[in-house]
């Protein structure tokens, strides 16, 4: 794909944007069908087994490359707004990044809003991670990994494992993570014309889904910009200077550096919202996905 080339990703984007915005009455269960479809941009990543399971109670997939490393897990949260997406809408994305990082990843199927709603999904996020400590690997040999509102559930789990007492994770890698409820990012603004999919208004939306009536944009658990940030493990957050969501980014990596975290912010310039879905179409994609498959290695 070149620079002159249609970017699937985007189109698919306005597509969903184009149909619900005809529809704005359209039923839950049709606007899910709709984001299923959000790895149908994604190439087969190719050497990959998938098997379904079940971890702390909750359904799971993993993801198997061969000759992977067995001792390593890449705990994976998919994204969706925490009322959309699946274990399956993701298959193939994590599968990329098993490939890349050379060992098994697991993806958990969190049960989602307004069926779940906050503290829920960290909640179901948490417990799968206790089980998976059960099951006898090492939490330094485990990593978080995220996309979009995962990619906030790879930082905000963190925070759930400390306060249960748990011992935290190795690494944790979150793409274009949803960290601020409240939508006061600059690039809300300055990215309005060039993002494919957010909005200041659709991003509320979900936001009201998710914490149901009176809940409170400002909990941590929700918008871990407003977390006490010592003493987590290294994180590596990757996002597309296209994206509505890049200045949570920002801010985040901020904060973390403010509070002795050793945080690492990439910015891939022109690229959407998890421009990572455009795995093996897209050099961009490849190439973020590359480097972060060295980094979860280290």
């Amino acid at each position: 794909m070149n620079d002159h080339s249609p970017d699937p990703l985007q189109e698919l984007y306005a597509g969903w944007v184009a149909r619900t915005t005809a529809r704005p009455d359209m039923p839950l269960e049709d606007v899910r069908a709709l984001f299923e479809h959000w790895g149908d941009v994604t190439a087969e990543p190719r050497g990959i087994d998938y098997v379904e399971d079940a971890i702390g109670g909750l359904p799971a997939l993993w993801v198997l490359p061969k000759g992977a490393d067995d001792t390593r897990v890449l705990l994976c949260f998919h994204g969706g707004g925490y009322v959309l997406g699946s274990m399956y809408s993701h298959r193939k994305l994590y599968g990329h990044f098993a490939r890349a990082a050379g060992c098994r990843a697991l993806i958990v199927d969190y049960r989602r809003a307004p069926e779940n709603l906050h503290p829920g999904p960290v909640n179901d996020c948490a417990a799968a991670y206790h089980g998976l400590l059960e099951t006898g690997i090492a939490p330094s040999r485990v990593a978080f990994v995220g996309d979009s509102a995962g990619g906030a559930l790879a930082i905000t789990t963190l925070l759930r494992a400390r306060e249960l007492g748990l011992p935290l994770p190795g690494r944790v890698l979150a793409m274009a993570p949803y960290l601020d409820l409240e939508a006061t990012g600059e690039t809300y603004d300055t990215n309005a014309a060039v993002d494919a999919l957010g909005a200041r208004e659709a991003t509320v939306a979900f936001v009201d889904v998710f914490l149901g009536p009176g809940g409170n944009r400002h909990d941590p658990l929700a918008s871990p910009l407003y977390a006490d940030l010592s003493g987590l493990p290294p994180i590596l957050i990757q996002t597309g200077g296209d994206d509505v969501l890049l200045d949570d980014s920002r801010r985040f990596h901020a904060l973390a550096r403010a509070a002795g975290v050793d945080a690492t912010l990439e910015v891939s310039p022109g690229q959407q919202h998890v421009f990572h879905f455009l795995a093996g179409v897209s050099p961009v994609a490849d190439a973020a996905i590359a480097r972060a498959g060295e980094w979860l290695k280290r």
